[in-house]
Order: C-alpha cells, then structure tokens, then sequence
C-alpha cells in the first residue's frame, strides 16, 4: 500500500515529532487536536526546530517551507475521511484511544490503516473497539519523535502481514530503524526502561544517594546518555506512572509504582512539560 496521506491524532509531544517526520519524508499530514492552540503551538515547535536545522546546515530554507507545507491541522476527526494511515497519539489511557478509534472507524475509509502510538497497551484490545483489526498496529515511536531512530512495530491478533510490511516500508522512508515485536505488555523497550525508572526513584525515596548521584552513576557506569530521573522528567512523571501502572495490572508486583511517583504525580511535579519534576525547569 502506498501511504501518501497521514492523520495524526493529538498535537502533543509525541504527535509533533511525529508529524514532523512524516511530513519530512514527503507525506502530507493533517494534526488533528480538539484544542486549536495546542495543533497551533504543535506547527510552531515544528517550525522552530527546522529553523534550528538550516541554521546547522541540516536542511535547506526551501527544504524547511516545503517540510511545513506538508502539514496542516484539523479540529476534528471529521478531516479523516482521506488517511491512508491514521497515527493516534493521545493520552495512555485505554478508554481515550478506544473511544478515538471508535469514532475513527466510522469515519476513515475503509482502506485506512490505523495506528496506535501506545507505550505499553495492547494493541489487540485496541484494535477490538474497531471493525478492523486486520488493518491495526502498534506504531510506538520513541520520544522525540523527530530524532531517535527506534520505532517498535507491534502487530496485533488479527493483523494482516501485509499491514507490516505497508507500515514498516514506511518507518524505513521516515528515515527510522523499524523493529517487530509481539503484542505484550510494554513491548520490549518500556517493559526494560520502566522498571529502571522505577527503582532509580525507589532508590531515591530510600535516600540510598542525591537525584544528580543517581543519575550520574548511570550516565558514567552504563553510559546512558541520560539519568533516569531526568529521563522520567524528560518523558513526563504521569506517563512513567500510566505505563508502570498498565505493566503493574497485566504482569505483577515487580512493576509496582514507587510511591514516591505516584505522590509527585498527585502533587502536579510532571516533570518538564510543567516546569517541576525531580528537577527544576522554570
């Protein structure tokens, strides 16, 4: 299947990123958001960052206007009725993306395929709440979007072979390393990356070192270009806790929420995307 058109559901970090990259490698993009400003605010950073690139010599300045040109922002899901593939990148909540695909599979046509970003949610149940499921799959870009290499590809129970081989095609054009792996929970890399998180925030609320110690021994003796408390920052503590807490209800107790995060969460500490987490950003 030649993939031209893409719709991605929801403007927010994810969604950008992927967008961006898209667009970058010669697809249209329609960024659906319900809030207009958030698309808007979306097409801005989208605009900054390739303005970053011609300033490095990474792209052209008519590189950067025809990238732009290809992405627009549509209010609703109404602006689906020609994807050739839609990419949904909203909450980490089962209910929400069910409820987006539901409407989605009544509007789209029937040749569309439909995608799920998720983190560690079952595509399979995903894909239930639609009258498609041999034309369903896990997308699962890595943030951000627009530069790290790695998208997971996850087909569900009833994926058609086909559909990964469509998707995957495309994921290499974007310019990505594309990876198959099975429909389980957290999928291969949140089911390795989250309970670091989680104990490297365990092991701060034990007091067993400072948060710039315990990010430090993990940048210089497992060269991680990043700690994991500021990757926990960096991802945003409620999406560690949505993850932790979807791994947690499907494989045990060894995926069990540090408290800590739950308390930070519930105080409103999100990490960068709000300006406080385990550190400082205002």
């Amino acid at each position: 299947m030649n993939i031209k058109k893409i719709v991605v559901v929801g403007a927010g970090t994810m969604g950008s990123g992927i967008a961006q990259t898209a667009a970058a490698s010669g697809c249209d993009v329609a960024l659906m958001d319900v809030d207009q400003q958030r698309a808007a605010a979306a097409v801005g950073l989208i605009r900054n960052r390739l303005e970053n690139r011609v300033t490095t010599g990474r792209i052209s300045a008519k590189g950067k206007e025809l990238v732009l040109s290809r992405i627009t922002t549509i209010p609703g899901l109404e602006g689906c009725g020609d994807a050739d593939l839609v990419i949904e990148a909203a909450s980490e909540k089962d209910s929400v993306k069910q409820a987006i695909f539901r409407q989605l599979d009544a509007i789209a046509p029937s040749s569309a395929i439909f995608a799920s970003n998720t983190s560690a949610i079952s595509i399979t149940r995903l894909a239930a709440a639609t009258t498609r499921p041999e034309r369903f799959i896990g997308l699962h870009f890595m943030n951000p979007a627009h530069v790290m290499k790695l998208v997971e590809i996850i087909p569900g129970l009833g994926t058609g072979p086909e559909i990964v081989t469509s998707v995957f095609a495309l994921c290499e054009k974007m310019g990505k390393q594309p990876v198959v792996v099975a429909d389980a929970p957290g999928f291969v890399a949140n089911r390795l990356l989250m309970p670091a998180v989680n104990e490297a925030i365990q092991a701060l609320q034990e007091g067993i070192a400072s948060r710039e110690d315990i990010d430090l021994v993990m940048k210089l003796g497992a060269g991680h270009p990043m700690g994991p408390l500021e990757l926990a920052d960096f991802i945003g503590l409620d999406v560690c806790l949505q993850i932790l807490e979807t791994l947690h209800r499907e494989l045990g107790e060894k995926f069990r929420p540090c408290p800590l995060l739950r308390t930070m969460v519930d105080g409103g500490k999100l990490g960068r995307k709000n300006g406080e987490g385990f550190y400082d950003y205002r």
